[in-house]
């Protein structure tokens, strides 16, 4: 394996591990960063993963959990094993060609670029189950936005020059369709602008050829060229504008490759395409709110505080920010000015390791959070670590299940 495909692996498999009710808690207060550095070194001396763990000592799992956490990469490893389904030898102005002679009509040929590397991308099965499920949104719209049916399935596999693992790729497809509703399948945006908020992270502000409809809270795969069908989920940071115009928070992850090129690459000028928008839970609700964030978990939670600025009801808002440094909250001046524009509004950070910190700002977001807690609804959104245990620790705090409201594992439903 490459080194980004040992990286790509790697995040594949802890998003496996996240997802597992029976492992994902030790993974709370896991130094990733040390964790990733030490399976890469292993994956390199023991191909096989057998002794991955062997040297690790941070997790504490019992011996039948370390088989079950060894089953996952076994997986991982074995599918990496298996050659590409997609021949790279097909362009895209190829696979239109022969989609054009077969089924005349079928697919714009502006569009086709776009279907063959998705559809290329799905067949090599590289993707975590985020990734996945963010391609077939997109995927599962162009085969409704374009009238695809069962009999197209032959014309694609030839045009493709596909052979092992098709049959189920379309298969996935197709369940898609049947879940994401009509409309496009994408819309291309143009980068107005590229601020660096921070280490390792972007805001950029977007703005669409046609507008998207979205509401606040929801996320949309997002696609750059440099990254031709790679799709990634990334939450709006505002309540639709006007101009149409979106702001996208990304911190560029140790193997997520789109998210690097979005924060260290696009400039300015390049176009994006954004996929269809999905809800994940964090949509507006009635009542005074505690809104919690985490990291780039800001963007959908800022977009709720401006639906509740663009039509006030009297409602309170508390809206709690966790870093780990002052240096580290990269949204620092918008959330002043919302502040400051809003009186039902008060930010308050919260710093998980600055000991200039005050008293009341000191710990992690969700420790601060509590000592606002009334009888708010309550939205966290933040890395998976952040977001572990949280609804534990809440419902401990006496906040009823119906008022709590984080994110869905996956946006999808």
């Amino acid at each position: 394996m490459t080194e980004p495909e040992v990286h790509e692996g790697l995040a594949h498999w802890l998003s496996l591990l996240a997802a597992d009710a029976e492992l994902s808690p030790y993974l709370v207060g896991v130094d990733r960063d040390r964790l990733t550095a030490h399976l890469a070194r292993s994956l390199t001396t023991a191909p096989g993963g057998g002794t991955l763990l062997g040297g690790w000592g941070g997790l504490g799992w019992s011996e039948a959990q370390h088989r079950r956490a060894l089953n996952y990469l076994a997986r991982l490893l074995q599918a990496s094993d298996e050659p590409s389904a997609a021949s790279p030898a097909v362009s895209a102005d190829q696979f239109w060609a022969a989609v054009e002679v077969r089924c005349p009509g079928l697919l714009p040929g502006r569009e086709a670029p776009l279907v063959h590397a998705a559809l290329a991308r799905l067949m090599t099965r590289g993707d975590d189950r985020a990734g996945r499920l963010a391609l077939l949104a997109v995927l599962g719209r162009a085969y409704r936005r374009y009238g695809l049916r069962p009999t197209h399935a032959a014309t694609l596999q030839k045009a493709l020059g596909a052979s092992k693992g098709w049959e189920r790729a379309w298969r996935l497809v197709q369940w898609a369709a049947d879940r994401v509703g009509d409309g496009p399948a994408w819309w291309p945006v143009e980068v107005l602008d590229h601020d660096r908020a921070g280490d390792g992270l972007a805001i950029l502000t977007v703005r669409p050829w046609r507008r998207l409809p979205f509401r606040p809270g929801q996320a949309v795969p997002v696609c750059t060229p440099r990254r031709p069908g790679r799709w990634r989920w990334l939450c709006p940071a505002n309540a639709p504008r006007p101009d149409g115009t979106l702001e996208l928070h990304v911190r560029a992850l140790p193997a997520g490759s789109v998210s690097t090129s979005l924060v260290q690459e696009v400039r300015p000028g390049e176009l994006l395409w954004l996929g269809p928008p999905v809800d994940t839970g964090l949509h507006l609700r009635d009542g005074d709110l505690l809104l919690v964030a985490g990291g780039t978990g800001l963007a959908p939670l800022r977009a709720l505080v401006e639906q509740v600025a663009a039509a006030p009801d009297g409602r309170r808002v508390i809206l709690v920010v966790g870093a780990r440094t002052v240096a580290d909250l990269y949204d620092a001046i918008a959330l002043d000015k919302l502040q400051c524009a809003h009186d039902w509004l008060t930010v308050v950070p919260a710093f998980s390791q600055d000991p200039l910190a005050e008293p009341g700002e000191r710990g992690d977001a969700l420790t601060v959070a509590l000592d606002h807690l009334g009888q708010q609804e309550v939205y966290l959104c933040g890395p998976p670590a952040m977001l572990a245990g949280s609804r534990l620790r809440l419902l401990a705090a006496g906040v009823p299940a119906a008022r709590i409201h984080l994110p869905e594992r996956i946006p999808w439903r």
